[in-house]
Protein backbone atom coordinates (compact mmCIF):
# COMPACT_ATOMS: atom_id res chain seq x y z
CA UNK A 1 0.00 0.00 0.00
CA UNK A 2 1.39 2.87 -0.89
CA UNK A 3 2.06 6.05 1.78
CA UNK A 4 -1.04 9.03 2.30
CA UNK A 5 0.05 12.54 2.87
CA UNK A 6 -0.06 12.07 6.22
CA UNK A 7 2.48 9.37 6.53
CA UNK A 8 4.92 11.23 4.94
CA UNK A 9 4.26 14.04 7.33
CA UNK A 10 4.67 11.85 9.74
CA UNK A 11 7.99 9.98 9.15
CA UNK A 12 9.05 13.78 9.06
CA UNK A 13 7.63 14.91 12.22
CA UNK A 14 9.32 11.26 13.50
CA UNK A 15 13.12 12.25 12.48
CA UNK A 16 12.39 15.56 13.93
CA UNK A 17 12.13 13.75 17.65
CA UNK A 18 14.98 11.62 16.94
CA UNK A 19 17.23 14.30 16.39
CA UNK A 20 16.46 15.90 19.44
CA UNK A 21 16.75 12.76 21.31
CA UNK A 22 20.02 12.74 20.26
CA UNK A 23 20.97 16.10 22.21
CA UNK A 24 21.55 15.83 25.95
CA UNK A 25 20.93 19.14 26.28
CA UNK A 26 17.28 18.66 24.74
CA UNK A 27 16.63 15.35 26.00
CA UNK A 28 13.75 16.17 28.57
CA UNK A 29 12.20 18.25 25.59
CA UNK A 30 12.60 15.35 23.44
CA UNK A 31 11.08 12.64 25.67
CA UNK A 32 7.73 14.73 26.17
CA UNK A 33 7.68 15.39 22.17
CA UNK A 34 8.28 11.55 21.24
CA UNK A 35 5.20 10.67 23.95
CA UNK A 36 3.26 12.90 22.68
CA UNK A 37 3.75 11.64 19.45
CA UNK A 38 3.81 7.85 19.60
CA UNK A 39 0.56 8.31 21.30
CA UNK A 40 -0.93 10.26 18.14
CA UNK A 41 -2.66 13.62 17.45
CA UNK A 42 -5.26 13.30 19.85
CA UNK A 43 -7.69 15.05 18.45
CA UNK A 44 -11.11 14.12 19.96
CA UNK A 45 -12.72 17.33 19.38
CA UNK A 46 -12.47 19.99 16.82
CA UNK A 47 -10.92 22.67 19.02
CA UNK A 48 -7.71 20.28 19.52
CA UNK A 49 -6.33 20.47 16.13
CA UNK A 50 -3.94 22.72 15.29
CA UNK A 51 -3.38 22.56 11.86
CA UNK A 52 -5.48 21.53 8.89
CA UNK A 53 -3.22 18.03 8.44
CA UNK A 54 -4.73 17.05 12.34
CA UNK A 55 -7.59 16.08 10.90
CA UNK A 56 -6.28 13.96 8.33
CA UNK A 57 -5.51 11.04 11.39
CA UNK A 58 -8.68 12.06 12.57
CA UNK A 59 -10.74 10.77 9.79
CA UNK A 60 -8.45 8.08 8.62
CA UNK A 61 -8.88 6.13 12.09
CA UNK A 62 -13.16 6.26 11.39
CA UNK A 63 -13.15 5.23 7.31
CA UNK A 64 -13.21 2.36 6.14
CA UNK A 65 -10.52 1.17 3.76
CA UNK A 66 -12.87 1.73 0.46
CA UNK A 67 -13.91 5.30 1.05
CA UNK A 68 -10.20 6.44 2.56
CA UNK A 69 -8.99 4.95 -0.66
CA UNK A 70 -11.78 7.06 -2.32
CA UNK A 71 -10.71 9.96 -0.49
CA UNK A 72 -7.23 9.71 -0.76
CA UNK A 73 -6.30 8.66 -3.99
CA UNK A 74 -4.44 10.04 -6.91
CA UNK A 75 -3.77 8.70 -10.08
CA UNK A 76 -0.93 6.15 -10.92
CA UNK A 77 2.19 7.09 -8.40
CA UNK A 78 -0.06 9.63 -6.90
CA UNK A 79 3.15 11.56 -7.64
CA UNK A 80 0.66 14.97 -8.93
CA UNK A 81 -1.22 14.75 -6.17
CA UNK A 82 2.22 15.42 -3.84
CA UNK A 83 3.25 18.31 -6.05
CA UNK A 84 0.26 19.90 -5.74
CA UNK A 85 1.38 20.81 -2.04
CA UNK A 86 4.87 20.57 -2.34
CA UNK A 87 5.09 22.98 -4.81
CA UNK A 88 4.21 25.69 -2.17
CA UNK A 89 7.38 24.93 -0.04
CA UNK A 90 9.20 25.98 -2.87
CA UNK A 91 7.68 29.53 -3.52
CA UNK A 92 8.89 31.93 -0.80
CA UNK A 93 7.09 34.75 1.28
CA UNK A 94 8.43 38.50 1.16
CA UNK A 95 7.48 40.00 4.70
CA UNK A 96 6.79 43.64 4.87
CA UNK A 97 7.48 45.50 7.84
CA UNK A 98 6.25 48.82 9.24
CA UNK A 99 3.24 48.44 8.25
CA UNK A 100 0.01 49.51 10.11
CA UNK A 101 -1.89 46.47 9.14
CA UNK A 102 -4.68 46.34 12.25
CA UNK A 103 -7.16 46.37 10.08
CA UNK A 104 -7.05 43.88 6.78
CA UNK A 105 -10.08 42.85 4.70
CA UNK A 106 -10.52 39.40 3.21
CA UNK A 107 -13.27 40.45 1.18
CA UNK A 108 -13.84 38.89 -2.25
CA UNK A 109 -15.74 39.63 -5.29
CA UNK A 110 -16.76 36.95 -7.99
CA UNK A 111 -19.63 37.34 -10.26
CA UNK A 112 -21.14 40.28 -8.02
CA UNK A 113 -21.52 38.34 -5.08
CA UNK A 114 -18.98 39.18 -1.61
CA UNK A 115 -17.34 36.60 0.07
CA UNK A 116 -16.18 37.40 3.58
CA UNK A 117 -12.81 34.80 2.48
CA UNK A 118 -10.90 34.09 -1.02
CA UNK A 119 -11.03 30.44 0.40
CA UNK A 120 -14.26 28.37 -0.86
CA UNK A 121 -15.39 24.52 -0.85
CA UNK A 122 -14.54 22.55 -3.62
CA UNK A 123 -17.11 20.28 -4.88
CA UNK A 124 -16.54 16.80 -3.65
CA UNK A 125 -18.79 14.06 -4.23
CA UNK A 126 -20.44 11.19 -1.85
CA UNK A 127 -20.17 13.22 1.34
CA UNK A 128 -22.13 10.82 3.07
CA UNK A 129 -19.85 8.15 2.53
CA UNK A 130 -18.15 10.12 4.97
CA UNK A 131 -20.36 11.59 7.66
CA UNK A 132 -24.17 10.85 8.04
CA UNK A 133 -25.24 14.74 6.88
CA UNK A 134 -22.79 14.69 3.86
CA UNK A 135 -23.27 17.87 2.24
CA UNK A 136 -25.98 19.48 4.30
CA UNK A 137 -23.33 19.77 7.42
CA UNK A 138 -21.27 21.04 4.73
CA UNK A 139 -23.61 24.04 3.69
CA UNK A 140 -24.23 24.19 7.25
CA UNK A 141 -21.00 25.15 7.71
CA UNK A 142 -20.53 27.53 4.61
CA UNK A 143 -23.43 29.36 5.95
CA UNK A 144 -22.14 29.62 9.28
CA UNK A 145 -18.56 30.78 7.83
CA UNK A 146 -20.22 32.94 4.94
CA UNK A 147 -17.73 30.64 2.51
CA UNK A 148 -18.75 29.81 -1.13
CA UNK A 149 -19.36 26.28 -1.37
CA UNK A 150 -19.53 24.10 -4.75
CA UNK A 151 -21.74 21.03 -4.94
CA UNK A 152 -20.90 17.82 -6.90
CA UNK A 153 -22.81 16.58 -9.87
CA UNK A 154 -22.56 13.34 -7.74
CA UNK A 155 -23.70 14.70 -4.30
CA UNK A 156 -25.52 12.75 -2.12
CA UNK A 157 -28.26 15.15 -1.66
CA UNK A 158 -30.10 16.92 -4.13
CA UNK A 159 -29.28 20.65 -5.23
CA UNK A 160 -32.17 22.19 -3.95
CA UNK A 161 -31.81 20.53 -0.17
CA UNK A 162 -28.38 21.95 -0.08
CA UNK A 163 -29.25 24.95 -0.80
CA UNK A 164 -32.04 25.21 1.73
CA UNK A 165 -29.46 23.93 4.24
CA UNK A 166 -26.73 26.58 2.92
CA UNK A 167 -29.66 29.07 3.30
CA UNK A 168 -28.28 30.98 -0.06
CA UNK A 169 -27.68 29.71 -3.32
CA UNK A 170 -24.27 27.48 -4.33
CA UNK A 171 -22.59 27.40 -7.39
CA UNK A 172 -22.65 23.69 -9.21
CA UNK A 173 -20.14 21.35 -10.60
CA UNK A 174 -20.92 19.69 -13.96
CA UNK A 175 -19.94 16.36 -14.72
CA UNK A 176 -21.01 15.94 -18.75
CA UNK A 177 -22.46 12.72 -19.55
CA UNK A 178 -22.43 10.85 -23.08
CA UNK A 179 -25.79 11.62 -23.34
CA UNK A 180 -26.18 15.37 -23.80
CA UNK A 181 -30.19 15.42 -22.94
CA UNK A 182 -28.77 14.12 -19.56
CA UNK A 183 -26.55 16.98 -19.26
CA UNK A 184 -29.15 19.64 -20.52
CA UNK A 185 -31.67 17.90 -17.53
CA UNK A 186 -29.13 18.47 -14.88
CA UNK A 187 -28.17 21.88 -15.59
CA UNK A 188 -31.78 23.13 -15.55
CA UNK A 189 -32.43 21.24 -12.53
CA UNK A 190 -29.36 23.64 -10.99
CA UNK A 191 -30.62 26.51 -12.22
CA UNK A 192 -34.10 26.27 -11.46
CA UNK A 193 -33.13 25.89 -8.02
CA UNK A 194 -30.94 29.06 -7.81
CA UNK A 195 -27.20 27.89 -8.89
CA UNK A 196 -25.62 31.70 -10.12
CA UNK A 197 -22.58 29.60 -11.37
CA UNK A 198 -21.99 26.16 -13.36
CA UNK A 199 -18.75 24.40 -12.88
CA UNK A 200 -17.88 22.29 -16.12
CA UNK A 201 -15.45 19.97 -14.79
CA UNK A 202 -13.56 18.81 -17.90
CA UNK A 203 -9.95 16.90 -16.53
CA UNK A 204 -11.99 14.06 -16.50
CA UNK A 205 -13.32 12.51 -19.72
CA UNK A 206 -9.92 10.86 -21.00
CA UNK A 207 -10.44 8.94 -17.97
CA UNK A 208 -7.94 7.89 -15.72
CA UNK A 209 -6.45 5.19 -13.29
CA UNK A 210 -6.87 5.38 -9.82
CA UNK A 211 -4.48 3.20 -8.72
CA UNK A 212 -4.47 3.80 -4.72
CA UNK A 213 -8.22 3.52 -4.63
CA UNK A 214 -8.20 -0.01 -6.39
CA UNK A 215 -5.22 -1.13 -3.52
CA UNK A 216 -7.23 -0.08 -0.58
CA UNK A 217 -10.20 -1.19 -1.63
CA UNK A 218 -8.72 -5.00 -2.36
CA UNK A 219 -8.25 -4.10 1.49
CA UNK A 220 -12.04 -3.58 2.65
CA UNK A 221 -13.50 -7.10 3.16
CA UNK A 222 -16.95 -5.54 3.57
CA UNK A 223 -20.01 -6.45 1.24
CA UNK A 224 -20.46 -3.23 -0.76
CA UNK A 225 -24.02 -3.39 -0.23
CA UNK A 226 -24.19 -2.79 3.87
CA UNK A 227 -23.53 1.13 2.67
CA UNK A 228 -24.80 1.53 -0.57
CA UNK A 229 -27.56 -1.38 -1.38
CA UNK A 230 -26.74 -3.35 -4.55
CA UNK A 231 -24.81 -0.52 -6.24
CA UNK A 232 -20.98 -0.52 -6.20
CA UNK A 233 -19.65 3.48 -5.02
CA UNK A 234 -20.01 5.97 -7.74
CA UNK A 235 -22.80 4.24 -9.79
CA UNK A 236 -25.42 7.28 -11.34
CA UNK A 237 -28.58 5.46 -10.57
CA UNK A 238 -28.55 6.00 -6.26
CA UNK A 239 -27.16 9.81 -6.84
CA UNK A 240 -29.81 12.14 -6.50
CA UNK A 241 -28.91 14.09 -9.11
CA UNK A 242 -30.06 11.25 -11.61
CA UNK A 243 -33.18 10.01 -10.11
CA UNK A 244 -36.11 9.24 -12.21
CA UNK A 245 -33.62 9.92 -15.37
CA UNK A 246 -32.81 6.30 -17.51
CA UNK A 247 -28.64 6.57 -17.39
CA UNK A 248 -28.40 2.92 -18.32
CA UNK A 249 -25.31 2.99 -20.46
CA UNK A 250 -24.59 6.18 -19.69
CA UNK A 251 -20.73 7.66 -18.57
CA UNK A 252 -19.36 10.73 -16.77
CA UNK A 253 -15.92 9.99 -18.60
CA UNK A 254 -16.75 10.42 -22.02
CA UNK A 255 -13.56 11.34 -24.43
CA UNK A 256 -15.64 12.81 -27.20
CA UNK A 257 -16.14 16.19 -26.07
CA UNK A 258 -14.72 19.48 -27.21
CA UNK A 259 -14.94 23.04 -27.69
CA UNK A 260 -17.99 22.87 -29.37
CA UNK A 261 -19.48 21.91 -26.08
CA UNK A 262 -18.81 25.07 -24.09
CA UNK A 263 -20.49 26.96 -27.05
CA UNK A 264 -23.59 24.28 -26.09
CA UNK A 265 -23.54 25.35 -22.68
CA UNK A 266 -23.60 28.87 -22.97
CA UNK A 267 -26.43 28.86 -25.14
CA UNK A 268 -27.94 26.39 -22.70
CA UNK A 269 -27.75 28.21 -19.37
CA UNK A 270 -28.23 32.05 -18.08
CA UNK A 271 -25.66 30.53 -15.18
CA UNK A 272 -22.11 31.88 -15.34
CA UNK A 273 -20.00 29.56 -16.95
CA UNK A 274 -16.43 28.24 -15.72
CA UNK A 275 -14.51 25.52 -16.76
CA UNK A 276 -13.08 23.64 -13.84
CA UNK A 277 -9.57 21.61 -14.93
CA UNK A 278 -7.85 24.46 -17.26
CA UNK A 279 -3.77 24.10 -16.91
CA UNK A 280 -1.91 25.89 -19.73
CA UNK A 281 -1.95 29.54 -21.73
CA UNK A 282 -3.29 27.98 -24.47
CA UNK A 283 -6.59 26.84 -22.97
CA UNK A 284 -6.52 29.84 -21.47
CA UNK A 285 -7.09 31.50 -24.66
CA UNK A 286 -9.72 29.41 -26.13
CA UNK A 287 -11.68 29.51 -23.09
CA UNK A 288 -11.51 33.28 -23.60
CA UNK A 289 -12.68 33.15 -27.27
CA UNK A 290 -15.40 30.31 -26.31
CA UNK A 291 -16.96 33.07 -24.08
CA UNK A 292 -16.23 31.19 -20.76
CA UNK A 293 -17.13 33.63 -17.41
CA UNK A 294 -14.72 31.77 -15.29
CA UNK A 295 -11.69 29.52 -14.90
CA UNK A 296 -10.75 26.96 -11.88
CA UNK A 297 -6.77 25.79 -12.45
CA UNK A 298 -7.19 22.19 -11.20
CA UNK A 299 -5.57 18.94 -11.47
CA UNK A 300 -8.24 17.19 -9.40
CA UNK A 301 -6.24 16.80 -6.70
CA UNK A 302 -4.36 15.08 -8.61
CA UNK A 303 -7.10 12.30 -9.49
CA UNK A 304 -7.15 13.32 -13.32
CA UNK A 305 -3.56 13.22 -15.33
CA UNK A 306 -0.21 12.21 -14.11
CA UNK A 307 0.93 15.50 -15.36
CA UNK A 308 3.38 15.78 -12.14
CA UNK A 309 2.95 19.47 -12.16
CA UNK A 310 1.15 21.30 -9.91
CA UNK A 311 -1.93 23.80 -9.94
CA UNK A 312 0.53 26.32 -8.80
CA UNK A 313 2.93 25.58 -11.02
CA UNK A 314 0.39 26.51 -13.65
CA UNK A 315 -1.02 29.32 -12.47
CA UNK A 316 0.91 32.29 -13.71
CA UNK A 317 0.67 31.23 -17.45
CA UNK A 318 -3.24 30.67 -16.97
CA UNK A 319 -2.97 34.37 -15.04
CA UNK A 320 -1.37 35.64 -18.05
CA UNK A 321 -3.00 34.26 -20.86
CA UNK A 322 -6.64 35.50 -19.39
CA UNK A 323 -4.92 38.88 -18.52
CA UNK A 324 -7.69 39.81 -15.77
CA UNK A 325 -10.39 39.79 -18.47
CA UNK A 326 -11.79 36.83 -16.42
CA UNK A 327 -11.52 35.72 -12.74
CA UNK A 328 -9.17 32.71 -12.00
CA UNK A 329 -9.84 30.10 -9.87
CA UNK A 330 -7.36 27.24 -8.05
CA UNK A 331 -7.12 24.53 -5.48
CA UNK A 332 -5.33 21.49 -5.36
CA UNK A 333 -2.54 20.61 -2.32
CA UNK A 334 -4.08 23.97 -0.15
CA UNK A 335 -2.89 23.26 3.38
CA UNK A 336 -1.97 26.50 5.16
CA UNK A 337 -3.07 30.07 4.75
CA UNK A 338 0.45 30.57 3.41
CA UNK A 339 -0.75 28.35 0.51
CA UNK A 340 -3.73 30.44 0.18
CA UNK A 341 -1.56 33.70 -0.07
CA UNK A 342 1.09 32.31 -2.23
CA UNK A 343 -1.71 31.52 -4.87
CA UNK A 344 -3.63 34.97 -4.60
CA UNK A 345 -0.02 36.45 -5.13
CA UNK A 346 0.14 34.77 -8.54
CA UNK A 347 -2.86 35.97 -9.95
CA UNK A 348 -5.75 33.89 -7.95
CA UNK A 349 -8.71 35.43 -7.21
CA UNK A 350 -9.66 32.60 -5.18
CA UNK A 351 -8.65 29.84 -3.68
CA UNK A 352 -10.49 26.08 -3.12
CA UNK A 353 -9.81 23.04 -1.04
CA UNK A 354 -11.21 19.91 -0.86
CA UNK A 355 -9.71 17.09 1.35
CA UNK A 356 -8.61 19.15 4.21
CA UNK A 357 -12.44 20.22 4.47
CA UNK A 358 -13.78 16.76 4.18
CA UNK A 359 -11.11 14.85 6.81
CA UNK A 360 -12.63 17.02 9.25
CA UNK A 361 -16.12 16.41 8.12
CA UNK A 362 -15.52 12.52 8.54
CA UNK A 363 -14.43 13.22 11.66
CA UNK A 364 -16.58 15.84 13.93
CA UNK A 365 -19.67 16.87 11.24
CA UNK A 366 -19.96 20.50 10.83
CA UNK A 367 -18.11 21.59 13.59
CA UNK A 368 -14.63 20.11 11.23
CA UNK A 369 -15.53 21.60 8.68
CA UNK A 370 -15.58 25.60 10.22
CA UNK A 371 -12.87 24.54 12.08
CA UNK A 372 -10.70 24.07 9.21
CA UNK A 373 -12.08 26.81 7.47
CA UNK A 374 -11.21 28.87 10.82
CA UNK A 375 -7.87 27.64 10.98
CA UNK A 376 -6.67 28.29 7.55
CA UNK A 377 -8.67 31.94 7.80
CA UNK A 378 -6.64 32.40 11.04
CA UNK A 379 -3.32 31.69 9.27
CA UNK A 380 -3.98 33.02 5.37
CA UNK A 381 -4.66 36.82 7.88
CA UNK A 382 -1.41 36.17 9.78
CA UNK A 383 0.23 36.16 6.54
CA UNK A 384 -1.40 38.96 5.35
CA UNK A 385 -0.04 41.13 8.33
CA UNK A 386 3.40 39.60 8.38
CA UNK A 387 3.78 40.63 4.29
CA UNK A 388 2.13 44.28 4.77
CA UNK A 389 -0.81 43.56 2.95
CA UNK A 390 -4.29 44.87 4.03
CA UNK A 391 -6.52 44.36 1.44
CA UNK A 392 -6.66 41.21 -1.40
CA UNK A 393 -5.65 43.73 -4.04
CA UNK A 394 -2.09 44.43 -2.28
CA UNK A 395 -0.93 41.23 -2.75
CA UNK A 396 0.71 40.74 -5.69
CA UNK A 397 3.49 38.75 -7.40
CA UNK A 398 5.89 40.82 -5.35
CA UNK A 399 4.74 39.58 -2.23
CA UNK A 400 6.18 36.35 -3.24
CA UNK A 401 9.58 34.53 -4.98
CA UNK A 402 9.17 31.45 -6.99
CA UNK A 403 6.25 29.93 -9.03
CA UNK A 404 6.63 26.80 -7.20
CA UNK A 405 8.95 24.88 -9.26
CA UNK A 406 11.13 22.55 -8.07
Amino acid sequence: MKPTEGDFRLKNRRRFFEMLAASPLLSSFAALAWQKEEAGSGVTSPRDAIDVMDFEEAAHKVLAPAHWGYLATGVDDDATLEANHEAYRHIELRPRRLVDVRVIDTRVDLFGTTWETPIFLCPVGSQRAFYAEGELATARAAKSKRTLQILSTVTSTGVEDVIAARGAPVWYQLYATSRWEITEQLVKRAEAAGCPALAWTIDLPAGRNTETQSRLTQLDRRQCSTCHGELPLGALQRKPMFRGIDVSGVTTSWPGFTWEYVDRLKKMTRMKLLLKGIQTREDARLSIEHGVDGIIVSNHGGRAEESGRATVQCLAEVVDAVNGRIPVLIDGGIRRGTDVFKALALGACAVGIGRPYIWGLTAFGQAGVERVLDILQTEFELCMRQCGTRSLAEITRSSVVGTGKV
